[in-house]
C-alpha cells in the first residue's frame, strides 16, 4: 500500500538554509554534517563575510539561520523585524599573523605595526567582523600611544571581505596567500583562521595581542522570520548542545556549557 500523498521522506524535504560567517566554515560544515547524519535533514549552508550576508537578507534573500562573527549584524535584522531574537554561542579572538623571518612579539606589536615599512594588512570593515574588530584594536592602540589609531587605520591594508576581494588558489587561506606574494607582513585575524597559516607557510608565526589591545570576538546566530521554524530551531539546538559546541571548540572556538568530560573525542 503506498504511503499517505502528505508523508514526504526527509531525505526529499528541503534543506535547512543556514547563511554563516566564513570563519565558521570549518566548525559549521562539519556540525551541519553531523546534524543530518543524526536527523536525516539535509542543511544547506552559504558561508561569507557577515556584513554582506546580513545585507543580502535584508534585501530580500532567504534563509532559515543566520550565524554571525559578532552580534551586531544579526541584531540589526531583529531589531528590523526580519529575524529573532540573537543567542551568543562562540567566541573567538583577534591575534596576527607574522610572516616568515620578522621578528615580533606581543611587548613590540604595536611598535612593529606603526612601523612604515611594515605592511598591515586586515580585513574589510563594515564588510567583515573581522576588519571591525581590527578597528576596534587600533582603538585600543591610541590610549597606549596617542595618535596610533589615525596611523593605523591610514596604513590598513583590507585584502580580504569585502565583495570585490581577490580570492586565494584552491586549497590555500586567504592569509598565508597574502603574505607568502608579499602583500602583508603582518595580518590581523582569528585565533581559529591564524593557527592553520604556520603549517601552510612554514616560518610564519602567530602572535596574540598582548592584553591591553586584546579584542574578544562574540558570535551571535538568530533564526530569520520567513524561516521555517519547525526545521530551524532544532537544529538552532543542536548548534548550541554538547555534540555541537564540542565541534565548535575541537575548531578552536571558546564555547560554554559543555558538562565537564565532554570537551574531547567525537
Amino acid at each position: 500500500m503506498p504511503p499517505p500523498t502528505d508523508s514526504v521522506p526527509v531525505i526529499n524535504a528541503k534543506p535547512i538554509r543556514l547563511h554563516a560567517a566564513g570563519s565558521l566554515k570549518a566548525a559549521l560544515s562539519e556540525v551541519a554534517s553531523a546534524y543530518t547524519a543524526e536527523t536525516g535533514a539535509p542543511v544547506e549552508a552559504m558561508f561569507g563575510s557577515s556584513g554582506l550576508i546580513r545585507r543580502r537578507l535584508e534585501r530580500g534573500e532567504l534563509g532559515d539561520i543566520f550565524a554571525s562573527a559578532d552580534l551586531g549584524n544579526p541584531m540589526t535584522l531583529s531589531h528590523l523585524g526580519l529575524a529573532g531574537p540573537v543567542v551568543l554561542f562562540a567566541r573567538n579572538h583577534l591575534c596576527a599573523i607574522v610572516r616568515p623571518g620578522l621578528e615580533l612579539t606581543p611587548r613590540t606589536l604595536l611598535t612593529s605595526l606603526l612601523d612604515p615599512s611594515i605592511k598591515l594588512a586586515t580585513s574589510t570593515p563594515g564588510a567583515d567582523p573581522s576588519g571591525d574588530y581590527a578597528w576596534a584594536m587600533f582603538a585600543k592602540a591610541e590610549a597606549v600611544l596617542p595618535g596610533s589609531r589615525e596611523r593605523l587605520e591610514a596604513k590598513a591594508l583590507t585584502l580580504t571581505g569585502g565583495p570585490n576581494s581577490p580570492h586565494p588558489p584552491v586549497g590555500r587561506t586567504v592569509y598565508g596567500w597574502h603574505i607568502q606574494e608579499g602583500r602583508s607582513d603582518v595580518f590581523l585575524t582569528y585565533h581559529t583562521a591564524a593557527r592553520h597559516v604556520p603549517s601552510e607557510l612554514p616560518g610564519a608565526t602567530v602572535v596574540e595581542l598582548p592584553p591591553e589591545l586584546g579584542v574578544a570576538a562574540e558570535y551571535g546566530l538568530t533564526v530569520m522570520e520567513n524561516a521555517d521554524r519547525a526545521k530551524a530551531l532544532p537544529l538552532v539546538l543542536y548548534i548550541m548542545s554538547p555534540p555541537g559546541q564540542r565541534i565548535l571548540a575541537r575548531h578552536g572556538f571558546a564555547v560554554a556549557g559543555i558538562p565537564d568530560g565532554l570537551h574531547g573525542g567525537g
